[in-house]
């Protein structure tokens, strides 16, 4: 007991050191101009980029997750990837002047931010949180997934050395080595920390979210994937395996439930197979069902990440190195049905739909059960279909004929390079954008006075309806009391004048 408790306190005494001095770094870093800013954050994008092989490997050792190769990709689009998306961008003084308007705006950094990492993208998470927080002149402090904390680290000690050596604050950079889950709610609550950005479980993103802090969380996928009528089959198909397959299905993007028309079905079932699926039985389907969920609603972790072979073994199913994934029909949708869960790995549950509107409410159904607002993929030559079921679903990303576990996260498509995908109010997150450098800045405006307005003193009030039709008649009388040759009578005017102050008293 007595171990366990001088861990905790090591921990919590950790974090404490880390977020002095990332606070005091911060202070010196807002000094720093933007030139300054982009040699730092390129540094570290070029030392993260160079060393995405090395670290997918490692990581794949430390958690026994995802293929290496597919990780190194991974690191590579939260190194470059984010690099080239962000590195125009102003993040310092003033980055905006509407003259028309008369405004100007100012960027101000939040200060420390708390950044916290998945198990299943530990490194590429690293990189890619650390260069949107140097971007945007805040410190950032990470607390690894306790699976993944040598991988993780080992990350950040690569952006820190290349950081400092680019002219850096020393402590700008900073992590808990020891995997303490109440270090890491200290850290979320400590008054010197500003920004949370949470990638993980649910646990951990509700406690940022109830920690006081302005916080940004994510949701769970379960995306499903539509195959429409008029899809080209072959290619669409070939594209869902490549991205379910792809780290073995860790991107929290990665489809998890095929929906069909029937009338392309039996098309489907061969490219499936033709790409490496394994179709299951009744029976095997029964037992990989107790082995995705044991306990019902809840996924197994030993799963997650986990190849197909791995898996196979688990269920006491034999399969060749051929077999790139699992596939089951499956007709329910519930906490109850495992193949209807989010699962993390290769295996996808396939469903049949009549035509887009059966297809849409299994869709919605699906997401109900654990994806809202995250994503959802379709595959169609009708433009129009895409476009209504970007409008009916409840997801904050639709892609549209690309593989959606790549494709979300900007690698595929024109979206934000990001490794943390916001699913908006659907998912109960403050935004429905893939995080990146902008959402970490405060921003100021300058606003200078372009409109004239006259504020009516205390008392005073406006004519009667009765008054102004009065005033009106007095005007005309001074006007017809000039005469023809133009001349006024004064003291009459005098006296008119009187009796429109009169009407405006009364």
């Amino acid at each position: 007991m007595s171990v366990a408790i001088d861990r905790d306190l090591l921990a919590i005494q950790e974090m404490r050191e880390a977020v002095r001095k990332a606070k005091a770094a911060q202070q010196r870093y807002l000094s720093y101009s933007q030139e300054q800013v982009d040699q730092i954050v390129k540094a570290v994008a070029d030392a993260a980029y160079a060393m995405s092989r090395e670290l997918a490997v490692m990581a794949v050792e430390e958690t026994g997750m995802g293929v290496a190769e597919h990780k190194q990709i991974k690191n590579e689009v939260g190194s470059k990837a984010v690099y080239e998306s962000i590195k125009d961008e102003k993040t310092v003084g003033i980055i905006r002047e509407d003259k028309e308007k008369q405004m100007v705006e100012v960027a101000a950094p939040f200060g420390v931010v708390a950044a916290i990492i998945p198990t299943t993208n530990p490194t590429s998470t690293a990189f890619f949180k650390t260069l949107i927080a140097l971007k945007t002149r805040n410190a950032i402090i990470v607390s690894p997934h306790p699976y993944a904390v040598k991988c993780t680290i080992e990350a950040l000690k690569v952006c820190e050395q290349a950081a400092v050596g680019a002219g850096a604050p020393e402590g700008l950079i900073g992590w808990l080595s020891y995997a303490s889950m109440e270090a890491t709610q200290s850290l979320m609550t400590h008054p010197d920390v500003h920004l949370i950005l949470a990638t993980g479980g649910g646990g951990l993103v509700r406690a940022a979210y109830s920690s006081g802090k302005p916080a940004y969380g994510v949701g769970p996928g379960n995306v499903p994937v539509y195959l429409e009528k008029t899809a080209n089959v072959a290619k669409a198909v070939s594209m869902i395996v490549d991205s379910k397959s792809f780290d073995y299905g860790t991107i929290c993007a990665t489809e998890q439930a095929i929906i069909v028309d029937e009338s392309i079905f039996e098309a489907t079932l061969r490219e499936l197979k033709a790409n490496g699926a394994y179709l299951l039985n009744e029976e095997e389907k029964r037992r990989m069902e107790k082995v995705i969920s044991p306990v019902p609603g809840k996924v197994n972790p030993k799963i997650v990440g986990r190849s197909p072979q791995y898996i196979a073994g688990l269920a006491g199913i034999e399969i060749d190195d051929s077999v790139r994934l699992f596939v089951a029909e499956e007709t329910k949708v519930g906490k109850e049905v495992p193949f209807s869960l989010e699962k993390l790995s290769p295996i996808f549950a396939l469903y049949t739909a009549k035509n887009k509107t059966e297809a849409k409410e299994l869709c919605g159904r699906l997401l109900d059960l654990g994806g809202r607002g995250h994503s959802l993929s379709i595959h169609t030559q009708d433009d129009a279909v895409a476009r209504e079921f970007a409008v009916d679903m409840p997801v904050s990303r639709i892609l549209v004929n690309t593989l959606s576990s790549v494709g979300a996260v900007g690698g595929t498509t024109g979206l934000a390079p990001s490794m943390t995908l916001g699913c908006g109010s659907f998912g109960g997150n403050i935004t429905s954008d893939n995080i990146t450098a902008r959402h970490l800045l405060n921003i100021k405006r300058m606003a200078y006075g372009i409109k004239e307005v006259d504020i009516p003193r205390k008392g005073a009030s406006s004519p009667s309806p009765a008054a102004a039709k009065q005033t009106d008649k007095i005007v005309k009388s001074v006007i017809a009391s000039m005469g023809k040759s133009g001349q006024v009578n004064v003291e009459e005017v005098a006296q008119l004048v009187n009796k429109v102050i009169e009407q405006y008293n009364k």
